[in-house]
């Protein structure tokens, strides 16, 4: 007799207990064509909402504190800063001319922004605004990152075919490497001990030593039965060990997978069409590949390097960030 009203207790208790909830991070897709950000729910990839910026919504990226999203907006020349809770633009930025990609410090406290048709990058105060250098640098800036240890910045010029060194605390330039032809993004290794700078025409990507500013190795891609002019290397992103390497390769419609350690392309995943920057979820679990021409954004399952499905976002998708 006492059996069942054990159970019954046991299962009482069970029901009073809290349920976890489960915290789905964030997409944030900008759409070039659109004026758009759209916003995904990482569990479901549905819609959470479509933000409104200015003319020409480009490089994005995520303050440290994960409460801002500061967008590129290069027709009209500032950054939209998106709260990430709320949804909304805030507040805009003066970035100076055409912003294309972007970079913000370690502390969250200074922004770094190239501005493609004028030739140099701006520097700016993340809460004030107040811009703090211009310096000037190669034809058509593009790459943006800065160091994690915030000593220096590398920027690239698409037209010059440089890595441009930047020294944070005197905004001069102290070193000036040739590249390939048309670099489009710098990306650091995990580690932070190289830099690596995708080239679309030359179809290369350079390994920067940081220290002795000098190539340590230079490598291409070749995909049987596509044309050598459609390899465009532009977006990098490297899994949460620093093993591996993602490579995405525009015309060619893949994304190379690359092995850190000895800088071999391993194989290639075949995505939408234009695959132009990426972004990995918290847990490096996932890839989101934004695909420009196609529209769409495709999930690849980094264990299996097998795309899993692909999800409509705007017209002309550019830039990926994800919010945890």
């Amino acid at each position: 007799m006492k059996r069942p009203m054990a159970a019954a207790v046991l299962a009482a208790a069970f029901v009073s207990l809290p349920i976890a909830p489960a915290f789905a991070s964030k997409i944030f897709v900008s759409n070039e064509k659109d004026n758009t950000v759209t916003v995904l729910d990482s569990e479901t990839f549905k819609v959470v909402k479509v933000i409104e910026t200015g003319a020409r919504p480009r490089g994005m990226v995520l303050t440290p504190d994960h409460k801002e999203l500061l967008v590129c907006v290069g027709d009209d020349n500032r950054l939209d800063v998106v709260d990430t809770e709320t949804l909304e633009v805030v507040r805009t930025l003066d970035s100076g001319p055409d912003p294309e990609l972007l970079d913000v410090d370690p502390k969250g406290e200074r922004i770094y922004i190239a501005n493609e048709d004028e030739g140099f990058v701006t520097v700016i105060e993340r809460v004030s605004g107040k811009v703090l250098a211009e310096i000037p640098v190669g034809v058509e800036p593009e790459g943006m990152a800065v160091s994690p240890d915030n000593k220096f910045t590398v920027a690239t010029s698409e037209q010059t075919s440089m890595a441009h060194f930047i020294d944070n605390e005197t905004f001069k330039v102290t070193a000036n490497i040739l590249v390939d032809t048309r670099p489009r993004v710098a990306e650091f290794t995990r580690d932070g001990k190289l830099v690596w700078v995708s080239a679309e025409i030359g179809g290369t990507v350079a390994v920067i030593d940081p220290v002795t500013r000098k190539i340590i190795k230079k490598f291409g891609f070749e995909i049987p039965g596509v044309r050598r002019e459609l390899i465009q290397p532009m977006g990098i992103r490297f899994t949460k060990d620093g093993k591996t390497a993602f490579v995405a390769l525009s015309t060619a419609n893949r994304v190379a997978v690359v092995d850190v350690a000895t800088y071999t392309p391993t194989s290639y995943i075949l995505v939408g069409q234009r695959p132009w920057h990426m972004a990995l979820s918290p847990d490096g679990s996932k890839l989101y590949v934004a695909n420009g021409l196609t529209n769409d954004m495709t999930i690849v399952d980094v264990a299996t390097l097998k795309p899993e499905k692909s999800v409509p976002v705007g017209r002309l998708p550019w830039g990926v960030v994800v919010k945890p």
